[in-house]
């Protein structure tokens, strides 16, 4: 799975390789992906070549081989947040599938604990029950992770999430942090500061820049398998 980042750098990189036949230059890199430095750009790399996407080849400058490109690409590009109003239900009450149900994409896995790998691709569908999907789009996504256990999500938990880029303080959100990792957490927002809050006291809140995080959705279910 790539997050946003790696697969918009992806795309860059076989964009120009198509069409000047070499890659860019890291610098071209960073000013297309707007990131503030180089080393933004040589952790992306890293990761892309450690998942197989791209070889780089050694004692040549600017030297890299796309190795392969994800199927699910145009998918994840799609992945846009909608703006949706409403207070989520308390997690706590998992729902069993009824026969009345819809068929959501499951985006990968979100940590509930140290954030990994941010929503990026489709892994299978799964079915959810009509009552718990309301307005707006929603994706499924399943927990690893205890970090949230204190309202009722379980490690190996699906979540059903409303997309939306905005949160009230209190909601529990599908959180990307600095375009890089996804996690999901209770949103609290104060002045310009955004703090992403656990459900399990070994976990700590964490304080980040209002910069620094992306709301991607708003818990809005649970599904639990016995």
């Amino acid at each position: 799975m790539l997050t946003r980042k790696q697969l918009d750098l992806l795309e860059f990189i076989n964009k120009r390789m198509e069409r000047d036949g070499v890659p860019p230059s890291f610098d071209e890199m960073k000013d297309a992906l707007d990131l503030r430095s180089k080393s933004g750009i040589h952790r992306l790399i890293t990761a892309l070549e450690e998942r197989g996407f791209i070889r780089r080849l050694p004692h040549r400058a600017r030297a890299l081989e796309i190795v392969k490109m994800p199927e699910a690409m145009a998918k994840a590009r799609s992945f846009t947040p909608q703006v949706i109003d409403g207070p989520a239900p308390a997690p706590r009450n998992a729902m069993p599938v009824e026969a009345a149900a819809l068929e959501l994409p499951v985006m990968g896995r979100i940590a509930a604990g140290v954030p990994i790998e941010a929503i990026s691709e489709v892994s299978h569908n799964v079915a959810v029950p009509q009552s718990m999907i309301g307005a707006g789009e929603h994706y499924a996504l399943e927990v690893k992770g205890d970090s949230m256990i204190g309202i009722g999500i379980n490690d190996g938990d699906i979540v059903v999430i409303r997309r939306t880029d905005t949160a009230q303080n209190g909601d529990v959100v599908v959180a990307l942090v600095e375009d890089q990792e996804a996690t999901l957490k209770r949103f609290r927002r104060s002045g310009s500061s955004i703090a992403l809050e656990a459900a399990n006291p070994a976990y700590e809140t964490r304080i980040f820049r209002d910069d620094q995080v992306r709301v991607q959705g708003r818990l809005v279910g649970l599904i639990r398998t016995y």
